[in-house]
């Protein structure tokens, strides 16, 4: 499943190629499975809608979008007035689920199997979801009648010290299992956990509340720079990740333990071992974690 870095990297690429560019037309595929709100109130509102911007929220993609030219703009969003087509009015959520891409291409490009959205945009470009397993998602929030999207937990990106040490004081899972909650912390999955507790000197399976604060505190900074360091290289692409415009990452090629079982550390030579915490593969360094 696509991770904080493969979903803010592609949130970047959607946001560079179609920040203020138009929907003009929308299709959806007839499988009910990717769609958290029904495909004609998806297709009513997201038709001539410009895109303001595109960010990523934990594991999720949002397209803030603006009332089409011509529309009323005296509504209410959340608690403020659109007086302005740069306010937004609606959001146009995608989650990756397993498999999903969200690309930008052409009119002209072959059309992938498994697609299961495109919006033509006026711009003659073209933003397609495709998914072949369709665990993911796409949902369309009207904000004059509903709040805006939110991550369940806070983000690892901007944690701050004490808000990190304050997530798993006094929890008992082990602190792989908690680094992969959602409603802790959002965005990290299978790979940046097992990438950072490597690099914080940490098992896997220690009770996330007997961590000192000094280690919490290794393990916040070694979390930072092991999801900055994986977008700046486009996230990695182990299964079905591609970006925006369909390339691979590469930071698959900088895993430290992550679906290396049995070859030796990079840092110490010894066996990388794979154990089951919380139902997940998990691969760890007998020596360098502890």
């Amino acid at each position: 499943m696509p991770e904080l870095p493969e979903v803010e990297t592609t949130a970047r690429g959607v946001h560079e190629r179609l920040r203020g560019d138009r929907i003009v037309d929308v299709w959806f595929s007839r499988h009910p499975q990717p769609f958290k709100v029904p495909v004609a109130r998806q297709a009513k509102g997201l038709q001539g809608c410009a895109i303001l911007a595109v960010h990523r929220a934990g594991k999720h993609i949002v397209c803030e979008l603006a009332p089409a030219a011509g529309r009323p703009l005296d509504t209410v969003c959340g608690n403020r007035l659109v007086e302005s087509v740069g306010e937004p009015s609606a959001q146009w959520i995608v989650h990756l689920g397993m498999t999903g891409r969200l690309l930008v291409t052409t009119s002209e490009a072959p059309v992938a199997p498994h697609t299961h959205a495109r919006l033509a945009m006026a711009s003659g470009r073209e933003l397609r979801f495709v998914d072949p397993r369709r665990f993911g998602r796409l949902e369309y929030r009207d904000l004059r009648r509903c709040p805006g999207f939110r991550a369940p937990g806070v983000d690892p990106l901007s944690v701050t010290a004490e808000e990190f040490a304050r997530l798993f004081r006094g929890r008992k899972l082990a602190i792989k299992a908690a680094l992969l909650n959602q409603k802790l912390l959002s965005g990290v999955g299978n790979i940046y956990a097992d990438e950072s507790l490597f690099h914080a000197g940490i098992r896997p399976r220690r009770p996330a509340g007997r961590l000192t604060r000094e280690e919490l505190d290794r393990l916040r900074k070694a979390l930072v720079k092991v999801l900055k360091h994986a977008i700046r290289l486009g996230g990695s692409s182990v299964s079905d990740y591609v970006d925006a415009d369909g390339e691979r990452g590469f930071f698959q090629l900088e895993h430290c333990v992550y679906l290396r079982t049995g070859l030796p550390c990079r840092r110490c030579q010894t066996p990388v071992r794979r154990i089951l915490v919380a139902g997940r593969g998990t691969h760890y360094c007998p020596r360098c974690q502890r």
